[in-house]
């Protein structure tokens, strides 16, 4: 919806064409090679949130707004004629005249140059940015405040939002932004690679945040803390700046040729929101978060029939959004990229990150690359572990059980309603606790001889995916379920919470009755997790008939909210967030 006025080449004028059905512009030149275009052109700026629009707010009963900007996926092309894909790298020289007020300010990637020259002209100044995609380029204008500080190693980190916020709402991701970069300097082994990282709150957006290269955006509430922020909300404040910043390095220093391997994006980077996190707050036990939200969320929705595999063709610009989904990109490639992470060891994973970096740097590649890194840092062929994970959708069930002294160990894809099976079979690591087993499950069935003197030789019952970091459940089966339960009030809460977990979703495709489920309640009963009481309730009401469930839900409800209610209380009180700046 641009306008495109005169196309000059040496102040002469080139003929163009405008392809509206292809959002582009042809331009006539007369031989190829390099030279310089100037393209004049307008454009209007409108209340899509896309490209550049205004946010709106109220400061003491006056309405005000802010101008930014959304250029993910492919809206750069909104605000001016360019080259709208990821590999088209370039650097930008930007430049701002605005209707400016006292007090107003301009953000953007970059620091201002040419300050005394503005005070002037009115004409905000940009250094010129590092070769990047279009849609990374961003800016925002209007009557902001902000507070910063340095990292470790100089750079120069913001937080910026409306004055319609006190201003110590901005402590706090302030505090977590610094110490993120910091960790993930280290990690990668490869400097935050430009000068600033500013983080603006804006009252209006459309999506949770946006990894712009030094002025990432924000919905408000994913970066403002105030007196009566809960500790939930603060965690989740955490983790999105832990995402964002995360995309500093694995999406712009380095990024995707191609639209369908954003998975290759939005999976690590949501995989190393709790590495972080974790490291930088290891009280809070953040990965309990990812076991009671992002895990629950791809194992129900990746067991449909006919779901998308995470690894899509795109193949229209209209087709990209399709792909941001939560389920699958997002909650299973983290999943995915979790267990490739524990699967490499952490040093050998960090290890191939910087060398990944380093080679890449201000290029685009697609996931091989990655794998290729991955396969030198550890020895270990990556690539033919991950791709069944990828190119297939839906995940496994391993079945285990004792027939005459004999452990047999089976897969087979797990499905929740009606499906047709295609006889998918997955790279799958066992991540067991017991010596003695494989490291890993390819075929559809395995048998191990003389499984009495396997137990002798190991403490415990057998358990499969500790952690549970693997995208796959297990249907324990006979005497293996008996002993599993038999431990399980000495078991740690995520392999608690596991138990629960999985019998509940085997319960739902009808491979083991809701009535099993009942017993569970008394492993349960004097537990003083809410994590555990929480899983509990849901593993005894869901699959039941509606008209049960919604009669359950009331009763059990109101029995929850009294019984829990010091458990939350407790586990509130007890979590203590730093906010030290």
């Amino acid at each position: 919806n641009l306008i495109i006025a005169s196309v000059l080449l040496d102040n002469q004028s080139l003929g163009f064409t405008i392809d509206n059905n292809n959002e582009a512009v042809h331009v006539e030149l007369p031989e190829t090679g390099i030279m310089t275009l100037v393209i004049e052109f307008s454009g209007k700026i409108t209340d899509n949130m896309t490209g550049i629009y205004p946010s709106y707010y109220t400061v003491n009963d006056e309405k005000k707004e802010v101008i930014a900007t959304q250029f993910e996926s492919h809206f750069a092309r909104e605000a001016f004629p360019c080259v709208d894909e990821p590999e088209a790298k370039a650097t930008f020289d930007l430049s701002i005249k605005f209707d400016q007020t006292e007090g107003e300010i301009v953000l953007s990637n970059m620091p201002e140059v040419d300050t005394e020259r503005r005070k002037e002209t009115g004409l905000w100044t940009f250094d010129t940015t590092p070769r990047m995609s279009s849609y990374l380029l961003a800016f925002a204008l209007g009557d902001l405040q902000g507070k910063t500080a340095k990292t470790k190693n100089g750079t120069e980190v913001g937080v910026f939002s409306t004055k319609a916020h006190v201003l110590r709402s901005l402590d706090f991701a302030l505090d977590i932004a610094v110490r993120v970069i910091d960790f993930y300097e280290e990690y990668y082994g490869v400097k935050y690679p430009i000068p600033l990282s500013y983080h603006i709150a804006l009252p209006d957006f459309s999506a949770g945040a946006m990894e712009n290269w030094g002025l990432v955006t924000y919905r408000e509430v994913y970066l403002l803390v105030d007196d009566n922020s809960t500790v939930k909300s603060r965690q989740n404040v955490a983790l999105v700046i832990a995402h964002e910043l995360a995309h500093q390095w694995f999406g712009n220093l380095v990024t995707m040729k191609w639209w369908d391997d954003l998975w290759l994006n939005e999976s690590f980077a949501n995989m190393m929101e709790y590495v972080s996190v974790d490291a930088i707050e290891p009280s809070w036990n953040i990965f309990e978060d990812f076991q009671t939200t992002g895990v629950p969320h791809a194992l129900q929705r990746d067991a449909t029939d006919g779901v998308q595999s995470v690894h899509m063709e795109v193949n229209h610009p209209d087709e990209i959004n399709t792909l941001f989904d939560s389920a699958i990109v997002y909650a299973k490639g983290s999943r995915l990229m979790h267990m490739l992470r524990r699967w490499l060891g952490d040093e050998a994973f960090a290890k191939g990150l910087k060398a990944y970096f380093e080679k890449h740097q201000y290029n685009n590649t697609i996931g091989r690359d990655l794998w290729n890194a991955l396969s030198d840092a550890s020895g270990k062929d990556v690539s033919s572990f991950m791709d069944t994970w990828l190119e297939q959708p839906g995940y496994p069930v391993v079945s285990a059980e004792v027939v005459d002294d004999t452990l047999i160990l089976s897969q087979k894809q797990f499905f929740i309603g009606e499906h047709e099976d295609k006889g998918r079979l997955w790279e799958i690591p066992l991540n067991t606790n017991w010596k003695g087993l494989p490291d890993t499950l390819s075929e559809e069935r395995i048998e191990i001889p003389n499984y009495n003197q396997l137990a002798a030789e190991n403490n415990g019952a057998l358990r499969l995916n500790t952690a549970n970091t693997a995208h796959y459940i297990t249907d324990y089966q006979g005497e293996l379920l008996d002993q599993l339960l038999e431990e399980f009030a000495n078991l740690d809460t995520v392999s608690k919470l596991q138990i629960l977990q999985e019998r509940r979703l085997l319960a739902e495709s009808g491979r083991i009755s809701y009535a099993s489920l009942v017993a569970l309640l008394d492993l349960v009963e004097k537990e003083e997790s809410f994590l555990i009481a929480q899983a509990a309730f849901f593993a005894t009401v869901f699959g039941a008939p509606v008209p049960v469930q919604l009669l359950v839900f009331v009763v059990i409800s109101f029995i929850l909210l009294f019984l829990t209610r010091p458990l939350a209380v407790k586990y509130i009180n007890t979590s203590t967030v730093k906010t030290n700046v």
